[in-house]
């Protein structure tokens, strides 16, 4: 038999990678952060770049310089600045612009900020990846799939109707009434959604969840599965020799299958969920003006910067070593793509709250029970940008309003419509199904079909398993006990 050998060569291959530049990175990142970690970037950069500087907060635009330290300087001195300002320098500022601009539109296809496009601008963010959500991972997957267009629609459906934790919040039903798509649609993509990652998203409980992590590991036949499937509730009540009694097997085996089940994720949405652990500022303020809804960004904490007049000056006069120059020039262009990245998610946060109020005015008005049914799609064509570009600018952002400070998020919910066509939001169904609860006798408290019996009266046809997700997401207990004799 002949001996095999080992070739080695070499070979050329040419692929195509996205690579993300620092300062995109950044700029997704100044456009996602909370108010208060947005001045700790800034800051940081102020630190290390030489060539911005940081104006008092009572000049009333990022563009207009801040005052002179030196105010009663000769009149000699006044017209050399405003000569360095208008003259030599702002050819300097315009080249720098121009390369900013190319820079931008040769990774990913970046808008180039012209006035012609200011209004229909496209934001460079959609290209880059940053934290990304559940939504995203599980819609990037959807991407890869072989999937028919209504499938794919029902899979949105869906993704949009996922929870924190990672369950399915809405039933099939009420998703394919939504949808205008049949009842074995919707099943069809759920079956598809439920073989993502993470094991065990989409969901409809906790039960649900945890076996179907042991069957992606190939467990169904263990003791663990039995106890999910079949003894669920004396597992959460931890009776583990009734566990044992009734699978016939030692109470050490129950305690083994336990282990097993206590390494799985009983949320699985939660790994891609933010950190909640920080002081909450609100981004956006709405108050009411005279005869309207005004909306005013905070940008109290939020450091106003410029180009710095001395560096300027310096390539100006061309009293640098062209070295020196290339640096100079790198960090004011570093700069100045800093000061444009904060402007843009000022302008696309204010925009974006701007369409919260046409939306939701009722809310404002009169609260949550008011609260209407509202889509990022929704929003994103109306301000002209894409979905993910809202989900970013309205990541960690909060607003101020007349009935207390919520998420921005808190606004986009799906929802329902009654009898008489008004739409209804998930969030003022569940407000509706507490006050039904906190309005009940409680001898006789309302048990989940009497609930839905009583939307019903509102026009609001609901299932009974929903409005029992529902109450169980208020932490309301099932009546029997709430029973108070």
């Amino acid at each position: 038999m002949a001996a095999q050998g080992f070739n080695q060569e070499l070979r050329q291959k040419q692929t195509q990678t996205l690579v993300l530049a620092p300062q995109l990175r950044q700029s997704l990142k100044i456009l996602q952060v909370a108010q208060m970690d947005l001045r700790t970037e800034i800051l940081e950069e102020l630190q290390t770049n030489p060539s911005l500087e940081e104006m008092s907060m009572d000049t009333p635009s990022l563009d207009e310089p801040a005052p002179s330290d030196s105010e009663n300087s000769s009149d000699d001195s006044s017209s050399q600045s405003e000569e360095l300002e208008f003259g030599e320098n702002f050819e300097i500022l315009n080249k720098l612009d121009e390369d900013w601009k190319d820079y931008m539109s040769q990774v990913g296809g970046a808008q180039t900020y012209t006035s012609e496009d200011a209004e229909k601008r496209e934001h460079f963010f959609n290209s880059l990846v940053s934290e990304t959500s559940l939504q995203e991972h599980l819609l990037d997957q959807a991407s890869l799939a072989d999937l028919e267009p209504n499938e794919r629609q029902a899979i949105e459906y869906l993704v949009g109707s996922i929870d924190n934790s990672g369950f399915l919040s809405t039933s099939l039903s009420d998703l394919a009434l939504l949808s205008g798509l049949s009842l074995g649609e919707m099943q069809d993509a759920h079956r598809i959604l439920r073989s993502f990652d993470p094991a065990g998203i989409a969901a409809f409980d906790v039960q649900d969840c945890l076996s179907m992590q042991l069957e992606a590991k190939g467990r169904r036949r263990s003791h663990a599965y039995e106890i999910i499937q079949e003894h669920f509730k004396l597992l959460s009540r931890r009776r583990i020799p009734d566990i044992a009694r009734r699978m016939s097997i030692s109470v050490e085996e129950v305690q083994e299958a336990i282990e097993e089940i206590s390494l799985l994720d009983p949320a699985p949405g939660r790994r891609f969920a933010e950190d909640t652990n920080r002081s909450i500022m609100p981004d956006v303020i709405v108050e009411w003006d005279e005869d309207k809804w005004k909306v005013t960004l905070n940008s109290d904490y939020i450091p106003r910067l410029r180009i710095s007049p001395t560096y300027k000056e310096m390539i100006a006069k061309g009293s640098v070593s062209k070295k020196e120059k290339e640096y100079i020039q790198e960090k004011m262009r570093s700069g100045k793509f800093l000061i444009n990245s904060i402007e843009q998610r000022q302008q696309t946060i204010e925009r974006i709250a701007n369409e919260i109020i046409k939306i939701q005015g009722d809310f404002f008005e009169e609260g949550v029970s008011k609260l209407r049914p509202c889509t990022m799609t929704q929003v994103a064509e109306i301000v002209g940008v894409h979905e993910t570009t809202v989900s970013r600018a309205i990541a960690n952002k909060y607003m101020q309003t007349p009935h207390g400070i919520f998420e921005m998020k808190f606004f986009f919910t799906p929802g329902y419509k009654g009898a008489d066509g008004e739409a209804v939001s998930n969030t003022s169904v569940k407000d509706m199904i507490q006050q039904l609860v906190a309005a009940e006798d409680t001898a006789k408290p309302l048990s989940d079909q009497e609930i839905v019996t009583r939307l019903k009266e509102k026009d609001l046809k609901i299932a009974r398993r929903t409005v029992a997700k529902y109450r169980e997401e208020l932490g309301i207990l099932p009546s029997n006990l709430r029973r108070q004799y």
